[in-house]
């Protein structure tokens, strides 16, 4: 397939054509030629006023629905949303039915994933059954293909069992995942514990619920030497745990819930269950510390904590509502209200090595990988937006700047238009 891209602003700080408008040439899944003008013939040529290229976008925790809940979000309706939200890139979570934690999960998964613009990574269940009792097969895993284990949005309560993954890991450089997630401190909680929990009569979720377990496995990490990756935090202690981490040479990452740069629990004062998610939204303090650490590096990446649920388990009165809410549709045009252009794409872009996921950016000779974006324009997000199945998403009804064409990777193509 050739394809061309025309008069298109490219955006990579490593490339040397970095913000500048360019023709981008693709042939066979290869970026071909970069150049001022290119006249070239080809299949489908992309020219729309104001187009922005990046390299493609990732998002490190994902949830869809298929095996078990398919009624949910299937997978491939799943990663035709993450396509259509310009993400090349994403890491699956294993809180399926059953969860994904044996060699012939991953390798099914792998294989009906096959020949989609957005490429499905999996994360499989640290422990058998995600139960916290026996490690599963690591090795076989990560034969099959898993790029990181953990144990979906609970603590592994047995340290000495997140001890000996550890360092058993190492054997083949393997990542870790530690949710900061104390399952008895949340204690049936149903927001952030704060002065709008107690106005609204609500048990709270103290921020102790995140950093007591979080301090606990960056000592187990710091004792291993190990590697390890936190899928989410909430509040400002949790991001000084993460920077005091790094500052002791410690091998660890974090990323931060998009909905946690955005709001706060001040959302939650008209009881709207869409605004009920794990790790819950805290307060305004918590979130200015969040994008604080995203800028400065603390915090390595962005996830929309996309989880799609069925109505009959959200659409409930707020004390009985499941908690999550998709995020893939709303992520660019969300994070574009509140950052510079170069920063929304840089934090979009960056966390790919971590997961063992090249990123070599826009460059002559590079495997096509690319997001595509207009980063003009405000408008407000609506259910007819969405591509996802469910429509649990608290970010209706919220302004947007900027606009996802698509994406493409290799010899894949997906456009909105």
């Amino acid at each position: 397939m050739k394809l061309l891209l025309k008069n298109a602003t490219l955006l990579d700080e490593k490339s040397p054509f970095h913000n500048q408008k360019k023709d981008v040439f693709i042939q066979e899944g290869i970026i071909s030629a970069i150049e001022d003008s290119i006249a070239t013939k080809a299949e489908t040529v992309i020219e729309i006023n104001d187009l922005h290229i990046s390299s493609g976008w990732f998002d490190p925790s994902v949830s869809f629905g298929e095996p078990g809940y398919e009624e949910r979000e299937t997978l491939e309706n799943g990663l035709l949303t993450a396509a259509k939200s310009g993400f090349t890139n994403i890491v699956l979570n294993p809180n399926t039915n059953p969860v994904i934690d044996s060699y012939s999960d991953i390798n099914h998964l792998q294989n009906i994933s096959q020949n989609f613009t957005t490429l499905l990574h999996l994360s499989a269940s640290l422990s058998e059954h995600g139960e916290g009792k026996q490690m599963a097969s690591l090795a076989d895993l990560n034969k099959a293909g898993a790029c990181a284990f953990g144990d979906f949005n609970v603590a592994i309560n047995n340290p000495n069992l997140l001890r000996i993954a550890l360092d058993y890991v190492q054997n083949f450089n393997g990542l870790i995942q530690a949710y900061p997630v104390d399952t008895l401190l949340y204690s049936k909680g149903q927001m952030n514990e704060g002065l709008v929990s107690t106005t609204l009569g609500l048990k709270g979720i103290p921020t102790i619920a995140e950093t007591a377990v979080l301090a606990r496995d960056l000592q187990l990490l710091e004792y291993t030497q190990g590697k390890m990756h936190i899928p989410f935090i909430s509040c400002a202690e949790s991001v000084e745990l993460i920077r005091n981490a790094k500052k002791r040479g410690l091998n660890v990452s974090a990323a931060v819930g998009l909905a946690h740069l955005l709001f706060t629990d001040n959302n939650l004062l008209n009881f709207d269950s869409r605004f009920k998610i794990c790790p819950p939204l805290r307060s305004s303090t918590d979130q200015r510390a969040l994008r604080e650490g995203l800028l400065d590096g603390t915090i390595d990446m962005v996830t929309t904590l996309h989880q799609p649920l069925n109505p009959e388990i959200k659409n409930l009165e707020f004390v009985s509502a499941a908690e999550g809410s998709i995020g893939l549709e709303a992520a660019f045009s969300s994070l574009l209200t509140i950052f510079p252009l170069e920063k929304v794409v840089s934090f979009l872009s960056r966390g790919k090595n971590r997961f063992g996921i090249q990123n070599k950016g826009i460059a002559i000779g590079q495997v096509a990988d690319l997001s595509l974006f207009i980063p003009k324009g405000n408008w407000t997000l609506q259910i007819e937006n969405l591509h996802s199945t469910s429509t649990n998403c608290l970010f209706i009804g919220q302004q947007q700047k900027g606009k996802v064409i698509g994406c493409i990777r290799k010899n894949h193509l997906q456009l909105n238009q």
